[in-house]
C-alpha cells in the first residue's frame, strides 16, 4: 500500500494562554483554500495555564488527520515549543504563525504556488497588523520573486512568520535559540535568509494578520529593557557570525540600530533609574564600538542616529533631555548653512561631547512631519486700503540660522493638499518642481526665544472668487517643504468687505475639517446672468444623466 503523500506545508504553532484567540487561528487554518489533504498543523502547548491546551485537544479530536497537538511544560517562550514542532514536521514547507494571529483564506496556497512555481526557499507573504500593531510594509509593494535581504526592506522583517523549504532547514538545522527572552525568530529567519538560493514576497493578497491583544500581553511588550538589550547583542553577534563586515552586514544590522537599539532610548528613558540608563547606554555603546560603521549612521533618521551616537558617548543626560524636550516641546528646530541643515538637538556642537557635526545633519530624508509639528500661526488679520485689501499671517517656523525670504515664504494657494501629505502634516516637494513667484511682502526675525523664526507676510487678495488655503514653502537641506498652517483653536479675522462699492467682494479666514486655514473669497452679489448660467448648466447635467440611463 503507498503511503500518502507528504502534506505540501507544515504550520507551526507554539501556544501559550492565547484563549480567546486561538480559536480564530485555527479555525482560520482549517479553513485554508489549500484543502486539509495539503495541510499540517503542529501545535505545541507550552505549559498554558487557560484553556488553550484543551481548546488545542478539541481541534485534533475533530480534524486527527491534520493537527497534531503536543503538551510540555513551560519554557518561557516559544523558541523551545517550535523546535519541537520542527522535529515532527513532514510538510514539504514549514511555516510559523504566532497563535493569537490569523491568516488570509487562500494565504497558504498563494504562497506554496509561488514558491514551486519560483523554487523558492523563502517566501514571505503580505503581513498587516490589527488592533493598532504596527507592521512594517515597505517590503510589500509588489510581488517579487527574487528578492535580496541586503537591498530590500526584508531586514526590517524579520519575524518567522513566513514560508520555509523544509529541505533547507533540516540541511543547515535551523533552530531558534531557546535562552533569548525575545527576538528568537529573528537568527532562524535571517540565517535562513542568508542560505537561501530565492527568496520571494507575495505582496497582492493579506496573508497574515498580526493581533495586539486587548491586554497588550503579546511577548514583545512584556520584554524589560535589560532582555531586550541582551537579545538584541546576541542577534547582532550571530548576525556578523553569518555575513562578513561590509555593506552587506551594515544592511542588516541598520535594522537593530533603527529599531531594537532605538526603542531602548524612547519617551521611558528619562524616567529610568540611573543605573540603568548607564546600562542601556554602556550596552548600545559596546554594539556601536563594534559595530555603528558610518554607511549605518548616515542611513538612519537624524532623530535615532542622535540618540544612539549620545548613548554611545554615554552623554545621558544629554540624550535625557533630547527625548524629554521633544516631547514636552515638540520638534527640536533645524539650524540652516547654505545648502545643509542640522537637527539642533543636546550636543550639537558641544566640545565636551565630541559629536561630529554628520551625526545631526540632515542626510536626505524626508522631515516633514517635524516641520509642521513645529509651525505655529501666531497671528492672523486682514489689512484693509480703500478697495484693497490684503490678508497678513505671522508664522513660527522651526528653523534658524540662515533664514532669508528666498527659502522662506507664504502663499495662498489652490487646490487640496495630498492625502498622502495628511499624517505627516506636510510633504516634501519633488526635485524640479515648479512654483509662481511669490506675491505680497514677507519679511522673517529669529523668535524671541532663538529656537525659531517668525514670518510675517502680507499678501494682497484678487477679486476673484476661489478657496485657497494658506501654506508655508520651507527649504531645507535642498529640498522645499510645503506646510498647511493650521489654524484650530485660533480665533480667525471677521469676514471683511472690500473692492467697489457697487459690487463688493467678501473675504473669509476659516479653518477646514482638518484643521488647515484657508482664505475664501467671493462675490457678494453675483451678476444674475452667472445664477442662469448655472442653473441651466445644472438642468443640462440632469438631461444628460437622463439619456445616459436610457
Amino acid at each position: 500500500m503507498r503511503a500518502a503523500p507528504a502534506p505540501d506545508v507544515t504550520v507551526v504553532i507554539a501556544v501559550y494562554n492565547t484563549m480567546p484567540y486561538l480559536t480564530e487561528c485555527l479555525n482560520s487554518l482549517l479553513g485554508q483554500s489549500i484543502g486539509r489533504e495539503r495541510l499540517e498543523i503542529v501545535a505545541v502547548d507550552d505549559g498554558s495555564t487557560d484553556d488553550s491546551g484543551s481548546e488545542l485537544d478539541r481541534f485534533a479530536a475533530l480534524y486527527p488527520d491534520t493537527v497534531k497537538v503536543l503538551h510540555q511544560p513551560n519554557s518561557g517562550g516559544p523558541a523551545a515549543p517550535s523546535n519541537r514542532a520542527l522535529e515532527v514536521a513532514t510538510g514539504r514547507y514549514v511555516y510559523f504563525i504566532g497563535s493569537d494571529d490569523y491568516l488570509g483564506e487562500e494565504a497558504l496556497e498563494r504562497m506554496v504556488k509561488y514558491g514551486d512555481k519560483h523554487g523558492s526557499d523563502v517566501v514571505v507573504g503580505k503581513m498587516v497588523g490589527t488592533n493598532g500593531r504596527y507592521v512594517h510594509q515597505a517590503l510589500y509593494k509588489k510581488n517579487d520573486s527574487n528578492v535580496s535581504l541586503y537591498d530590500s526592506a526584508l531586514p526590517f522583517t524579520l519575524a518567522n512568520t513566513k514560508l520555509f523549504r523544509r529541505e533547507l532547514v533540516e540541511k543547515y538545522k535551523l533552530r531558534f535559540p531557546e535562552h533569548l527572552p525575545v527576538g528568537s525568530d529573528q537568527p532562524f529567519t535571517i540565517e535562513a535568509c542568508v542560505r537561501a538560493a530565492k527568496i520571494s514576497v507575495v505582496a497582492d493578497y493579506v496573508c497574515y494578520y498580526a493581533v495586539k491583544r486587548g491586554d497588550a500581553s503579546n511577548i514583545t511588550y512584556r520584554a524589560d529593557h535589560l532582555a531586550r538589550l541582551r537579545a538584541a547583542a546576541e542577534i547582532m553577534d550571530f548576525t556578523a557570525g553569518l555575513i562578513e563586515a561590509g555593506p552587506q552586514r551594515d544592511a542588516v544590522l541598520r535594522r537593530h540600530f533603527t529599531w531594537e537599539l532605538a526603542k531602548l532610548v524612547q519617551d521611558d528613558f528619562p524616567s529610568l533609574d540611573h543605573e540603568l540608563q548607564r546600562q542601556i547606554c554602556a550596552g548600545i555603546a559596546r554594539l556601536a564600538d563594534t559595530y555603528f560603521t558610518d554607511g549605518i549612521r548616515d542611513a538612519m533618521d537624524v532623530k535615532r542616529r542622535v540618540r544612539i551616537a549620545l548613548a554611545h558617548a554615554g552623554a545621558i543626560d544629554e540624550l535625557a533631555e533630547a527625548i524629554s524636550s521633544e516631547k514636552k516641546r515638540g520638534a527640536t528646530p533645524f539650524v540652516l548653512e547654505g545648502e545643509r541643515a542640522f537637527a539642533r538637538y543636546p550636543g550639537f556642537r558641544d566640545p565636551r561631547i565630541g559629536l561630529a557635526d554628520r551625526v545631526y545633519e540632515l542626510l536626505g530624508e524626508s522631515v516633514p512631519a517635524p516641520l509642521a509639528e513645529g509651525a505655529e500661526l501666531l497671528a492672523s488679520a486682514w489689512e484693509q486700503q480703500g478697495e484693497a485689501l490684503a490678508y497678513t499671517a505671522s508664522v513660527r517656523v522651526p528653523v534658524v540660522g540662515d533664514v532669508d525670504t528666498d527659502g522662506v515664504v507664504l502663499r495662498l494657494v489652490k487646490g487640496a493638499m495630498p492625502k498622502s501629505a495628511d499624517k505627516a502634516g506636510a510633504r516634501r516637494l519633488k526635485p524640479g518642481h515648479a512654483l509662481p513667484a511669490p506675491t505680497g511682502e514677507i519679511t522673517v526675525e529669529p523668535a524671541e526665544d532663538g529656537a525659531a523664526t517668525v514670518l510675517h507676510a502680507r499678501v494682497p487678495l484678487d477679486l476673484v472668487t476661489a478657496g485657497r488655503g494658506v501654506r508655508v514653502y520651507l527649504d531645507v537641506a535642498g529640498f522645499t517643504y510645503e506646510i498647511p498652517v493650521r489654524g484650530e483653536g485660533l480665533p480667525m479675522p471677521l469676514a471683511r468687505l472690500w473692492g467697489p462699492e457697487k459690487d463688493p467682494y467678501r473675504a473669509s479666514a476659516l479653518v477646514n475639517p482638518k484643521g488647515r486655514v484657508v482664505v475664501d473669497t467671493a462675490q457678494l452679489h453675483p451678476p444674475k446672468r452667472t445664477v442662469i448660467r448655472r442653473a441651466l448648466g445644472g438642468a443640462a447635467r440632469k438631461l444628460k444623466s437622463r439619456l445616459r440611463r436610457k
